[in-house]
């Protein structure tokens, strides 16, 4: 200031603004005798004057004063101080101390006196520890009851960072839909239409990924993919393993009553897994179906397929259980089976356009696809693409895949269908992928996998795609993981199973992290 070309350079007295007597005062003795005072009175003050006069051990001091003095009826206040005098790590500290007592902080008056973006910043948050997301929702609404009028507009933007999928649906029902403001707003009204469908439709969730279906952290809950089963090159397995994605790290689950390969393996929306058919060590085909429950951590048989049946693909579409093709023993199946588990039993549909075992097969909105296979003895892939309708009972020829492929891997992502891997001819598996645009009905390759992989398993979790295991050529078995990054289109080995295999069945389930601890 005194240095520069500023009128306070030329003056005799300048009169400092924005710092009282007191904290001047105090700052001139700290100036002389290196000592001072801050008390709860005086913190704030002193920090602006001292930030003011760039003071900065006096700062730092008040910051930490402030930080040892933290509770849930002040945080809020602190935290917002700090942002406004660049205090960046106790703005930082202020904020991951709301976050993490949040149910404290929420009916403290601060919180009902907070400006819509902050509080949009901090509901947004993954870190915001709650013990369920109705506490939540019913903060917010206190806060919006607090100056309805002013608040009104911000509202839809506040209830956006809400999850409101993860509400119970009765919560949904009876509080949510009933709020005023969320009836007469479109964009509301919208936001609770997503979290019905959620509820109402849930074996079409993967196709329906929002930030709001994603639980937060504090909700306790992992990603996991289950590994099913499968084959190496001395013995069919009857192990049943969870991954967890974020840690990396694998649990023993309860294993299966018998050994079983080349089966199908789907888990509904309702976290039930469903094993069905397959082949036994002894090379016959099974018609055995069994469920898994995971909080249980146990097997269960339910009703047999009609005919028994390897190599088959499976989907679950809108509750049911599809098991589509495949080898009964003795030749290859047009026929698909669908599986009522409110009923417990199986009925045929319509049957294919042409017979095939080791189809990749995947359910979308309210479609059933299959694609490739084989429909000779030396496994040859075929290249074509059915679709199945559920509501007439038919099927369609789609546009054909750019390489034929048996005992690939398939998933289904956002607005598309990928395909990985597979036998592509009589002496060669396949690393490459491709992507079929369901609205234009085209196919387009992607990059290739890092290895080939014939019957690999395959899983979607948090948008990226997981194909593990598989075949790379005649008796040689994976055991490494690759992991897709779909935006990116690249592809990353990230870990690896316990031991290697192929015609493993595998699924994504998200489970609270409790039931993932090893209690041996």
């Amino acid at each position: 200031m005194f240095h520069s070309r500023l009128l306070e350079a030329k003056q005799n007295h300048v009169q400092i603004k924005g710092i009282d007597v007191e904290m001047m005062m105090l700052l001139l003795e700290y100036a002389y005798t290196s000592k001072i005072t801050i008390t709860r009175s005086n913190c704030q003050s002193l920090l602006s004057a001292a930030n003011l006069l760039q003071m900065l051990p006096v700062k730092a001091a008040a910051c930490t004063f402030l930080q040892q003095h933290m509770d849930a009826s002040n945080c809020l206040g602190i935290h917002c101080f700090a942002e406004q005098h660049a205090c960046t790590d106790l703005q930082n500290e202020a904020k991951d101390f709301v976050l993490a007592n949040f149910s404290a902080v929420c009916v403290n008056e601060e919180f009902l006196s907070l400006p819509a973006p902050k509080l949009i910043e901090l509901t947004s948050s993954d870190k915001l520890e709650i013990e369920k997301e109705e506490l939540l929702f019913q903060a917010v609404q206190r806060w919006l009851e607090h100056d309805v009028e002013t608040r009104s507009s911000d509202f839809p933007m506040v209830l956006e960072t809400i999850r409101l999928p993860q509400l119970s649906p009765y919560f949904l029902h009876d509080c949510v839909e009933q709020c005023a403001i969320i009836k007469n707003h479109p964009h509301c009204a919208q936001l609770v239409e997503e979290a019905k469908l959620f509820h109402l439709l849930p074996d079409r969730r993967s196709a329906h990924i929002t930030p709001r279906t994603k639980p937060r952290k504090s909700a306790g809950s992992i990603n996991v993919i289950i590994a099913v089963g499968g084959e190496d090159d001395k013995v069919v397995l009857r192990s049943v393993e969870g991954f967890c994605v974020k840690t990396k790290v694998w649990k023993t689950l309860s294993c299966l009553p018998f050994a079983i390969s080349k089966h199908g393996l789907v888990v509904s929306g309702r976290n039930t897994i469903y094993l069905i058919g397959g082949e036994f060590p002894d090379g016959n085909a099974s018609s055995s179906c069994w469920k898994y429950d995971p909080v249980l951590d146990h097997w269960q048989e339910v009703a047999p397929l009609i005919d028994p049946r390897s190599e088959l693909g499976i989907a679950m579409l809108d509750g049911f259980v599809y098991a589509v093709g495949g080898w009964n023993g003795a030749c290859r199946l047009d026929s698909v089976e669908r599986y009522d588990p409110t009923k417990n039993e199986w009925s045929f549909i319509e049957p294919m356009r042409i017979a095939v075992t080791s189809p990749a097969v995947v359910a979308h909105e309210g479609m059933l696809y299959v694609t490739g296979g084989a429909i000779l003895e030396d496994g040859d892939g075929i290249e074509q693409v059915q679709r199945y309708n559920p509501k007439d009972n038919t099927w369609t020829d789609l546009a054909p895949m750019l390489i034929p492929r048996s005992g690939a891997a398939i998933c289904a992502l956002d607005s598309c269908i990928y395909v990985v891997g597979g036998w592509h001819a009589s002496t060669e598996n396949t690393n490459r992928v491709e992507c079929y645009h369901i609205a234009e009905n085209t196919w387009e390759y992607k990059s290739p996998m890092k290895e080939k992989r014939y019957r690999p398993g395959i899983a979607v979790i948090d948008g990226k795609i997981y194909v593990l295991g598989g075949e790379e050529g005649w008796d040689g078995y994976h055991d490494s993981i690759e992991c897709y990054d779909v935006v990116n289109d690249v592809w990353e080995i990230t870990s690896h199973l316990p031991s290697a295999r192929s015609w493993l069945g595998c699924v994504p389930l998200q489970i609270h992290k409790s039931q993932f601890v090893d209690k041996s």
